[in-house]
């Protein structure tokens, strides 16, 4: 299997590497994950749980160095309402939602030393229910940094079914991606998956790993794995590539990274696949 997928004339790679909580060790696990062979980046400009500038040391140290260029590498950033942010905020929280948008934007280009996003993500709607009117101006703030051509590609995440929905319905520019956190007891995300695959969206699954213990420690996905000398974290990943995902990871452990990688050297059948699909745990 490619290790990448095109999506709107874009060249995605199929497995993400995720900077959030990792703080002072942004910089140094971002070139590491980089070194061994990640090539998309997944970041947010929301302080409170990512470090949007130490991953833009990362990038432009990798580049310097010579180990890719620019156009090797997939960059994915969001916008974050100031409800999920803390007190450094990127914005002028005075600022209307469509110029906060622009703001934050701007702010990304600087962080990450890039003059294009890949992929710009509206990290998650303004309200746990439905699509409002702030939710509406700063996707219409970003269908617009996107026809200028400064994002490549638009997402929305920790979004419902429902929610999704009413944004597709009205959108004037379709999200190319939804990334959600994926929990095997909802089917690994079935709901939100079926609609993306029915509408031409791709989803991106992250807390495949951290949110389902109960999953993890299931004597299928330990047969499956046995079977497949490999760990269950890499029948997990491997599955959700299977069904169409592209999975994040977030380790902190060059270990981990290496196997994580690995996964495309493993085959899972399709009796593993439906299995793994309708476990409960």
């Amino acid at each position: 299997m490619d290790r990448t997928v095109t999506i709107a004339g874009v060249e995605v790679p199929r497995f993400l590497y995720g900077t959030a909580w990792k703080e002072d060790s942004t910089q140094v696990l971002t070139e590491r994950a980089l070194a061994l062979g990640f090539r998309g980046i997944d970041t947010a400009n929301q302080r409170r749980h990512y470090d949007e500038a130490a991953v833009g040391l990362a990038i432009s140290a990798a580049i310097a160095g010579g180990l890719l260029v620019r156009e090797e590498l997939f960059v994915q950033t969001k916008y974050t309402f100031q409800r999920g942010q803390d007190h450094r905020l990127p914005y002028n929280p005075a600022s209307s939602i469509s110029t906060q948008v622009e703001e934050s934007f701007a702010s990304s280009l600087l962080h990450l030393k890039v003059e294009q996003i890949d992929s710009y993500v509206l990290h998650g709607p303004s309200s746990p229910v439905g699509i409002n009117r702030d939710d509406w101006a700063a996707w219409r703030a970003m269908e617009n940094i996107y026809e200028s051509g400064r994002t490549r590609l638009l997402g929305v995440s920790n979004v419902s079914l429902d929610q999704l929905e009413s944004l597709c319905r009205d959108a004037k520019v379709l999200p190319h991606f939804v990334q959600n956190r994926c929990y095997a007891k909802q089917g690994w995300g079935r709901d939100v998956r079926d609609f993306c695959n029915g509408n031409g969206l791709v989803y991106q699954g992250f807390s495949l790993l951290t949110a389902n213990a109960a999953a993890m420690a299931s004597r299928e996905l330990t047969k499956i794995a046995e079977r497949n000398n490999c760990s269950i974290a890499q029948v997990v990943f491997r599955f959700a590539i299977d069904v169409g995902m592209i999975p994040l990871t977030g380790t902190t452990t060059e270990q981990h990274m290496r196997s994580d990688l690995a996964i495309f050297d493993i085959r899972l059948n399709p009796d593993e696949i439906e299995c793994i699909s309708h476990l409960t745990g």
